[in-house]
């Protein structure tokens, strides 16, 4: 039992309580709703856990230590959302023999309720990944991959906005420029553009339609070079963005990174690492009590 503890505090990140006071009549109750957010990002078909020896992450990672996680945190929890940032796919010869509709499938018994895309998602170009797509009964999400003259024109949504309780959450997903990282056959007639104004324009018109917090799932990195946009940037460009949850540079953070954004408020910045080793959780409490309670991290 110490063992199975030990190994649920060490693979959830960046657990903590984050307090959002919320206007209009129906928040003047004294009750306030608790949001549980967990994340994912870069699980790269690791579909099994890693051998017991291995050097970094002994008995660490695949699909279903982590569903019995999300399977307990949602009977103790009312509200839950589970996100993934992107490269679900690629990296293991799961992969290599069955092309990601094991991933998928898994992801959609485990009930993810959205992703964005990843680079690696284009390993097989755009006809695999439109063919894989029916295997995922979660809503793939991108504001600045623009699908228009290819095969998944109308399939992939800028953003989704979910109802849990009296709170409405808005999420959009946003992906790297795809230049010098995916091959140019691979994603032949997508548009790509700029992930901090397209983030930017999404995460406004999110919070015209009654949104109390807008979420974004993105596989731009922590922090990265050669001139490439990145999480700290896309937080000090926006005044809508409330969370990022970031993917790429397979960062592994024990709290979240608060970063201030445009307009002077600290956002979280939130990374769950590689191969399902961690997931990353947000608690966020909203209502009057939000009002009274400072931002808290409950795992110190």
């Amino acid at each position: 039992m110490n063992s199975r503890r030990s190994f649920i505090k060490k693979s959830l990140a960046g657990a903590a309580l984050l307090a959002f006071p919320l206007s209009g009549e129906a928040f003047f109750k004294k009750e306030s709703t608790r949001i549980v957010i967990l994340h994912t990002s870069d699980l790269h078909s690791r579909i099994d856990p890693f051998p017991k020896d291995h050097p970094h992450y002994p008995g660490k990672g695949g699909f279903a230590q982590r569903a019995a996680q999300i399977q307990k945190i949602r009977k103790e929890n009312e509200h839950v959302l589970l996100f993934d940032s992107g490269d679900i796919l690629q990296g293991t010869p799961y992969f290599n023999f069955y092309k990601g509709q094991p991933e998928f499938e898994l992801m959609s018994r485990m009930g993810y309720d959205a992703a964005t895309l990843g680079n690696h998602e284009f390993d097989n170009g755009l006809e695999a990944l439109n063919q894989l797509l029916p295997h995922a009964t979660f809503p793939f999400i991108s504001a600045n991959y623009h699908f228009e003259n290819t095969a998944l024109k109308g399939k992939i949504s800028p953003w989704k906005i979910f109802q849990k309780g009296r709170v409405k959450i808005g999420v959009l997903g946003l992906g790297i420029d795809p230049k010098g990282l995916i091959a140019d056959s691979n994603y032949r007639g997508m548009e790509w553009s700029n992930p901090l104004e397209t983030g930017e324009t999404t995460a406004a018109y999110l919070k015209q339609q009654g949104c109390h917090l807008v979420v974004a799932l993105s596989h731009l990195g922590l922090q990265m070079d050669r001139g490439r946009y990145d999480d700290i940037q896309l937080a000090a460009h926006s005044t809508n963005i409330d969370l990022i949850l970031g993917g790429h540079t397979h960062s592994f953070m024990e709290r979240p990174l608060l970063t201030q954004n445009a307009a002077g408020k600290e956002i979280p910045i939130l990374h769950s690492g590689q191969h399902g080793v961690q997931m990353g959780r947000l608690d966020f409490e909203f209502g009057s009590k939000a009002e009274e309670s400072p931002y808290q991290l409950l795992n110190g």
